[in-house]
């Protein structure tokens, strides 16, 4: 195993752990552009429903589930990173314990 290989997994779990706290905070940075677009779009319209003195219940709900799919999405992408890092821990390991079972002694 190559420190490089879980180093740049460390840093891209890092990176994910840091966009799911920032959807959980209201921030859009972490959005894909087509969630942005949602976004905005449910934003507009709660918006114009708001100005004419509307119930804004179809607008907070499309929000709430927008940031909850982007949620799950960044939540399965840490998974599958750290699957990958455990993975590469694992044969890292088996195959420092086959080169040592192959030694002189």
């Amino acid at each position: 195993m190559g420190n490089a290989d879980t180093r740049r997994l460390d840093r891209a779990i890092r990176e994910t752990n840091r966009k799911i706290e920032a959807v959980r905070q209201g921030e859009t940075w972490p959005l894909t552009s087509s969630e942005r677009r949602a976004m905005l779009a449910a934003l507009a319209g709660g918006s114009y429903r708001t100005l004419r003195g509307k119930s804004t219940t179809r607008a907070d709900n499309r929000l709430d589930s927008l940031t909850t799919s982007a949620e799950t999405r960044l939540i399965a992408e840490l998974t599958a990173l750290q699957i990958e890092r455990q993975r590469l821990v694992t044969e890292a390991a088996r195959a420092k314990a086959a080169k040592k079972s192959s030694g002189w002694w």
